[in-house]
Protein backbone atom coordinates (compact mmCIF):
# COMPACT_ATOMS: atom_id res chain seq x y z
CA UNK A 1 0.00 0.00 0.00
CA UNK A 2 1.14 3.57 -0.91
CA UNK A 3 -0.12 6.53 1.62
CA UNK A 4 -0.08 9.83 1.12
CA UNK A 5 3.18 11.57 2.56
CA UNK A 6 3.86 15.03 1.13
CA UNK A 7 2.90 17.71 -1.26
CA UNK A 8 5.83 19.20 -3.36
CA UNK A 9 6.12 22.34 -4.55
CA UNK A 10 8.86 22.00 -6.78
CA UNK A 11 10.32 25.79 -7.39
CA UNK A 12 13.12 27.50 -9.51
CA UNK A 13 14.32 29.05 -6.70
CA UNK A 14 13.81 28.57 -2.20
CA UNK A 15 12.80 32.24 -2.58
CA UNK A 16 10.38 31.49 -5.33
CA UNK A 17 8.29 29.09 -3.57
CA UNK A 18 8.60 30.26 -0.57
CA UNK A 19 6.89 33.39 -2.10
CA UNK A 20 4.04 31.53 -4.12
CA UNK A 21 3.03 30.01 -1.13
CA UNK A 22 2.97 32.96 1.14
CA UNK A 23 0.72 34.61 -1.64
CA UNK A 24 -1.39 31.85 -1.63
CA UNK A 25 -1.73 30.36 2.08
CA UNK A 26 -0.64 33.70 4.13
CA UNK A 27 2.27 31.78 5.74
CA UNK A 28 5.92 32.27 5.70
CA UNK A 29 7.09 28.09 5.56
CA UNK A 30 10.46 28.22 7.54
CA UNK A 31 13.43 26.83 6.12
CA UNK A 32 13.86 22.89 6.25
CA UNK A 33 17.27 21.06 5.85
CA UNK A 34 19.63 20.99 3.03
CA UNK A 35 19.83 18.00 0.83
CA UNK A 36 23.96 17.74 0.30
CA UNK A 37 23.51 14.74 -1.45
CA UNK A 38 21.24 15.68 -4.21
CA UNK A 39 22.36 19.25 -4.27
CA UNK A 40 18.86 20.86 -2.93
CA UNK A 41 17.42 22.01 0.01
CA UNK A 42 13.52 22.53 1.15
CA UNK A 43 11.12 24.26 3.38
CA UNK A 44 8.65 22.58 5.37
CA UNK A 45 5.08 22.87 6.86
CA UNK A 46 2.81 20.86 8.50
CA UNK A 47 -0.65 20.07 7.04
CA UNK A 48 -2.06 17.62 10.09
CA UNK A 49 -2.54 13.97 9.99
CA UNK A 50 1.09 13.60 9.49
CA UNK A 51 1.18 14.77 5.73
CA UNK A 52 2.83 18.22 5.01
CA UNK A 53 3.86 20.30 2.18
CA UNK A 54 7.98 20.71 0.65
CA UNK A 55 9.27 23.34 -1.33
CA UNK A 56 11.70 22.25 -3.07
CA UNK A 57 14.98 24.00 -4.84
CA UNK A 58 18.39 23.34 -6.44
CA UNK A 59 20.82 24.58 -3.52
CA UNK A 60 23.21 26.58 -5.11
CA UNK A 61 25.93 26.85 -2.63
CA UNK A 62 25.80 23.15 -2.78
CA UNK A 63 27.90 20.52 -5.33
CA UNK A 64 26.25 18.70 -7.87
CA UNK A 65 25.59 15.34 -7.23
CA UNK A 66 26.87 11.83 -8.69
CA UNK A 67 23.60 11.61 -10.48
CA UNK A 68 20.54 13.14 -11.77
CA UNK A 69 18.66 15.26 -8.99
CA UNK A 70 15.09 14.41 -7.68
CA UNK A 71 11.73 15.66 -8.85
CA UNK A 72 13.14 16.76 -12.02
CA UNK A 73 15.41 19.63 -10.92
CA UNK A 74 17.73 18.94 -13.27
CA UNK A 75 15.76 19.96 -16.34
CA UNK A 76 15.62 23.85 -14.67
CA UNK A 77 13.83 24.80 -18.50
CA UNK A 78 11.13 22.81 -17.90
CA UNK A 79 10.82 23.42 -13.90
CA UNK A 80 10.76 27.46 -15.24
CA UNK A 81 7.75 26.76 -17.96
CA UNK A 82 5.86 24.90 -15.26
CA UNK A 83 6.23 27.59 -13.04
CA UNK A 84 5.24 30.27 -15.64
CA UNK A 85 2.10 28.24 -16.06
CA UNK A 86 1.17 28.11 -12.61
CA UNK A 87 2.00 24.60 -12.36
CA UNK A 88 3.62 24.95 -9.03
CA UNK A 89 2.08 22.43 -6.81
CA UNK A 90 3.80 19.65 -8.93
CA UNK A 91 3.91 16.47 -7.35
CA UNK A 92 3.24 14.47 -4.17
CA UNK A 93 5.18 12.21 -2.47
CA UNK A 94 3.82 8.33 -1.25
CA UNK A 95 5.11 6.34 1.22
CA UNK A 96 5.64 2.81 1.49
CA UNK A 97 6.94 -0.57 3.32
CA UNK A 98 7.84 -2.01 0.25
CA UNK A 99 9.94 -0.67 -2.51
CA UNK A 100 11.19 -3.27 -3.92
CA UNK A 101 8.25 -4.48 -4.76
CA UNK A 102 6.90 -1.74 -6.35
CA UNK A 103 10.12 -1.11 -8.34
CA UNK A 104 10.16 -4.76 -9.44
CA UNK A 105 6.62 -4.26 -11.06
CA UNK A 106 6.56 -1.01 -12.02
CA UNK A 107 9.97 0.47 -11.91
CA UNK A 108 9.27 1.87 -15.48
CA UNK A 109 7.36 4.39 -13.78
CA UNK A 110 8.99 4.83 -10.51
CA UNK A 111 12.75 4.43 -11.62
CA UNK A 112 15.30 2.64 -9.60
CA UNK A 113 16.02 2.32 -5.62
CA UNK A 114 18.50 5.01 -4.58
CA UNK A 115 19.78 4.69 -0.96
CA UNK A 116 20.09 8.02 1.25
CA UNK A 117 21.96 9.77 2.23
CA UNK A 118 24.90 7.57 0.38
CA UNK A 119 26.73 6.62 3.64
CA UNK A 120 24.39 5.85 6.65
CA UNK A 121 21.46 5.66 4.46
CA UNK A 122 18.10 5.77 6.30
CA UNK A 123 15.90 5.89 4.00
CA UNK A 124 15.31 4.51 0.08
CA UNK A 125 13.61 7.08 -2.43
CA UNK A 126 13.05 5.57 -6.49
CA UNK A 127 14.32 7.92 -9.16
CA UNK A 128 13.90 7.68 -12.92
CA UNK A 129 17.35 7.60 -14.29
CA UNK A 130 16.83 10.99 -15.84
CA UNK A 131 15.67 12.51 -12.26
CA UNK A 132 12.36 13.00 -13.99
CA UNK A 133 8.64 12.86 -12.29
CA UNK A 134 7.12 9.81 -12.90
CA UNK A 135 4.47 10.07 -15.04
CA UNK A 136 5.21 13.81 -15.40
CA UNK A 137 3.65 13.88 -11.81
CA UNK A 138 1.12 12.17 -12.13
CA UNK A 139 2.39 9.32 -10.31
CA UNK A 140 3.70 9.84 -6.75
CA UNK A 141 7.12 9.63 -6.04
CA UNK A 142 8.06 6.89 -3.60
CA UNK A 143 9.67 6.74 -0.46
CA UNK A 144 10.42 4.03 1.83
CA UNK A 145 11.25 5.09 5.57
CA UNK A 146 12.25 1.74 6.82
CA UNK A 147 9.48 1.61 9.46
CA UNK A 148 10.90 4.72 11.16
CA UNK A 149 8.43 7.69 10.38
CA UNK A 150 9.13 11.39 9.80
CA UNK A 151 9.91 12.93 12.92
CA UNK A 152 7.11 15.49 12.20
CA UNK A 153 8.40 17.55 15.55
CA UNK A 154 10.96 19.21 13.41
CA UNK A 155 8.38 20.52 10.66
CA UNK A 156 6.79 23.65 11.17
CA UNK A 157 3.32 23.94 12.74
CA UNK A 158 1.64 26.94 11.32
CA UNK A 159 -2.22 25.81 12.22
CA UNK A 160 -1.86 24.98 8.24
CA UNK A 161 -4.25 21.85 7.90
CA UNK A 162 -4.86 19.80 4.01
CA UNK A 163 -8.74 19.62 3.28
CA UNK A 164 -8.77 18.23 0.00
CA UNK A 165 -6.23 17.29 -2.80
CA UNK A 166 -7.21 17.02 -6.63
CA UNK A 167 -5.38 16.32 -10.05
CA UNK A 168 -6.68 17.64 -13.40
CA UNK A 169 -5.43 15.26 -16.08
CA UNK A 170 -6.72 14.12 -19.65
CA UNK A 171 -6.53 10.49 -18.64
CA UNK A 172 -8.52 10.86 -15.83
CA UNK A 173 -9.43 6.84 -16.02
CA UNK A 174 -5.88 5.68 -16.49
CA UNK A 175 -4.76 7.83 -13.60
CA UNK A 176 -7.66 5.87 -11.65
CA UNK A 177 -6.72 2.43 -12.55
CA UNK A 178 -3.28 3.52 -11.91
CA UNK A 179 -3.91 4.43 -8.35
CA UNK A 180 -6.19 1.42 -7.73
CA UNK A 181 -3.65 -1.06 -8.89
CA UNK A 182 -1.11 0.34 -6.45
CA UNK A 183 -3.69 0.45 -3.53
CA UNK A 184 -3.07 3.95 -3.14
CA UNK A 185 -4.58 5.41 0.31
CA UNK A 186 -5.48 8.71 0.31
CA UNK A 187 -4.88 9.97 -3.48
CA UNK A 188 -5.77 12.91 -4.62
CA UNK A 189 -9.44 13.02 -6.46
CA UNK A 190 -8.76 12.73 -10.33
CA UNK A 191 -10.72 15.40 -12.08
CA UNK A 192 -10.93 15.50 -16.14
CA UNK A 193 -9.22 18.43 -17.23
CA UNK A 194 -6.86 19.68 -20.42
CA UNK A 195 -3.69 19.21 -18.80
CA UNK A 196 -2.28 17.71 -15.44
CA UNK A 197 -2.60 20.49 -12.60
CA UNK A 198 -3.10 20.17 -8.83
CA UNK A 199 -4.93 22.07 -6.25
CA UNK A 200 -4.87 21.81 -2.69
CA UNK A 201 -7.64 23.04 -0.71
CA UNK A 202 -6.07 24.00 2.93
CA UNK A 203 -7.46 25.94 5.71
CA UNK A 204 -5.21 28.10 7.36
CA UNK A 205 -5.63 30.48 10.33
CA UNK A 206 -6.70 33.17 7.84
CA UNK A 207 -9.51 30.95 6.25
CA UNK A 208 -9.36 28.44 3.32
CA UNK A 209 -6.86 28.87 0.81
CA UNK A 210 -5.92 27.25 -2.58
CA UNK A 211 -2.27 26.07 -3.46
CA UNK A 212 -1.87 25.28 -6.69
Amino acid sequence: MLKLDHLTVIAPSLIAGVEHVRNCLDLDVPFGQRHAYMGTCNHLLQLGDNVYLEIVAIDPEADAPNRRRWFGLDDQAKVRSDWEDGRRLRGWVARTHAIDAIIATDGDIFGEKVSLPPLNSSFDFAIPKDGSLPLDGAAPSIIDRRGKPRAMNTIADLGARLKSFTLDHPDPDGIKALYAALAVDRPPEIMDGPSLRYRAQIETPAGSKELS
